[in-house]
């Protein structure tokens, strides 16, 4: 049954075309004959165009279905040589279903006559021109569909390969993300070995909850950002273990905005770049802010430190992702930016489509959220 549906629908989309046309056509022979003082009727002439439309609807699906599976195979003059060989059985099949469907048409006394003693082969004699051109008509419109539907194939697999590329690259820069946080926590928890051994021990435990956390959403390219914000808040409680009162965060989240969706771990880099360059850079200690807010359609992220007068060299790894998941992820509907100012801030911003998952805003939102709060 399913392959007949394919059939049936070309069928269909043939008889709909051919016979909607030969509306058209039928009116046009009625004001041809009245121009030449033939006196018909327009539903004489509307039933005669329709016969002949019918006619090449019935033999048009055949013929792509010919031409794409068979005579594309060819080139050059064998192509042209099977073209002139389907000719006649064309001209032939024409001719019965149209004597099949309608008595032949006396356009002198202006009325169907009967079958007998009216061959079909009249009905090639007296139009076979009308009937060649139709044929070569409809050979061109399959070798036209032929090629739509081949550059739509194309187009279609070169759309899959471009995404199953950006997908992987987009996974090797989650992968890289990984690497680079659990070497710069592990050094972090290295200086505190000889000097700590309790505060070194308390973080490796939650380091490894952190991974944890980070697997169990692994193949999530989008999560609400309240789970976003949950792993940040557990990342700076890593890192409080280790510069202590240095380090101060100020949360400005907009409720309502725990169901956004953003990337995975995108703000985690950032913040860890803050603290890397701000706080663990200044023998005083530093802040750090981070704010959600949502604007006519765009949600913002920003995270906000002041930058330490001996920043470490880095390799930027963390803000070259960023901008690169996000142009993965989003294309040009989203951008990032980071700028440093004369009063001694860095600021990163991320404008993203505010696009909301069904999760509830309750999970993963820092306590005291609408103001400013130390951890």
């Amino acid at each position: 049954m399913n392959k007949l549906r394919p059939v049936a629908r070309a069928y269909l989309i043939s008889i709909g075309v051919w016979c909607g046309l030969s509306v058209l056509t039928g009116w046009n022979y009625q004001l041809f004959d009245k121009a030449l003082n033939i006196h018909s009727s327009l539903l004489d002439m509307v039933r005669l165009a329709e016969a002949r439309g019918f006619s090449f609807a019935v033999l048009t699906p055949p013929i792509f279905y010919l031409v794409r599976r068979h005579v594309s195979r060819f080139r050059g003059a064998a192509r042209y040589a099977i073209y002139f060989a389907g000719l006649a059985p064309f001209l032939l099949l024409y001719a019965l279903i149209h004597w099949v469907i309608l008595p032949p048409w006396d356009p002198v006394a202006q009325h169907y006559v009967a079958r007998a003693g009216h061959s079909p082969f009249e009905l090639i004699e007296s139009g076979f021109a009308d009937q060649i051109t139709m044929y070569l008509a409809i050979l061109v419109a399959a070798h036209g569909y032929q090629y739509f539907e081949r550059v739509r194939k194309e187009e279609l697999a070169r759309y899959e390969l471009q995404q199953a590329l950006a997908a992987s690259e987009l996974q090797l820069l989650k992968m890289q993300l990984h690497p680079h946080f659990l070497f710069n926590t592990l050094h972090g928890i290295s200086t505190l070995i000889d000097s700590d051994q309790k505060t070194a021990k308390a973080m490796i435990i939650k380091l490894s909850s952190l991974l944890r956390t980070a697997l169990e959403h692994g193949s999530s390219d989008l999560i609400p950002l309240s789970s976003e914000l949950k792993f940040v808040e557990n990342y700076l409680e890593l890192e409080k273990m280790r510069l202590g009162p240095r380090l101060k965060v100020n949360w400005s989240i907009e409720p309502g905005t725990g169901p956004m969706l953003v990337p995975q771990l995108i703000l985690q880099p950032l913040v860890e770049n803050a603290i890397r360059h701000g706080v663990a850079a200044s023998r005083e200690g530093g802040w750090v802010n981070i704010a959600a807010h949502r604007r006519n359609g765009v949600f913002e992220l920003s995270v906000q430190n002041n930058v330490g007068a001996k920043r470490p060299r880095g390799t930027g790894v963390g803000l070259r992702n960023t901008e690169a998941r996000l142009k993965y992820l989003y294309g040009d509907e989203a951008y990032f930016s980071f700028r440093e100012e004369a009063d001694h801030t860095a600021t990163a911003t991320l404008n993203l489509p505010a696009l909301a998952s069904q999760a509830t805003d309750a999970l993963g939102i820092p306590p005291n959220s609408e103001g400013a709060c130390e951890c």
